[in-house]
């Protein structure tokens, strides 16, 4: 079955150069940082990107690791359509990508005005974000275990 987003980039009425453009980018770029404002939405249409964070060991060391790697036909950097939020996370190209890019107040404005175009491309972002979300609670879960196993205290449970 076709993804509703193809769908949406294909409806005459979301026109390309207008409400979203495509954009070419080498492996290696970085498509967005961390904490960077932005409410562009970003649809792979071929090639393959890491989401990386950032985490503060100390006042002087960081880590960067990827929490996933995402292909054709996945979708990312949705949440700021949500909540408003600057970005939580760093997107690196891995490979050669072509990008659907989507401004998402015009996105929005134009899901609103289009429910029968709308309601599908609703659905698949929250199984998207429900997906990622038990990803990351199962990640939680392990390190939450992992440092009970680390202190000794799951001796003691």
């Amino acid at each position: 079955m076709r993804s509703a987003l193809y769908n949406l980039l294909e409806h005459p009425g979301f026109r390309e150069g207008v409400l979203w453009q495509t954009r070419r980018l080498a492996a290696n770029h970085t498509v967005f940082a961390e904490g960077e404002p932005s409410r562009e939405v970003y649809l792979i249409l071929a090639g393959s990107v890491r989401v990386v964070g950032n985490v503060d060991l100390d006042a002087h060391r960081q880590l960067h690791p990827g929490f996933s790697e995402l292909a054709a036909g996945q979708l990312f950097g949705e949440m700021p359509l949500f909540d408003g939020e600057p970005r939580s996370a760093t997107v690196v190209t891995l490979t050669e990508c072509e990008l659907a890019v989507m401004d998402g107040d015009r996105l929005m404005a134009f899901l609103d005005t289009h429910p029968d175009v709308g309601y599908p491309i609703y659905k698949e972002l929250i199984h998207s974000m429900v997906g990622r979300l038990r990803q990351a609670n199962k990640r939680i879960f392990s390190l939450f275990a992992w440092g009970l196993k680390m202190r000794g205290i799951d001796q003691h449970l």
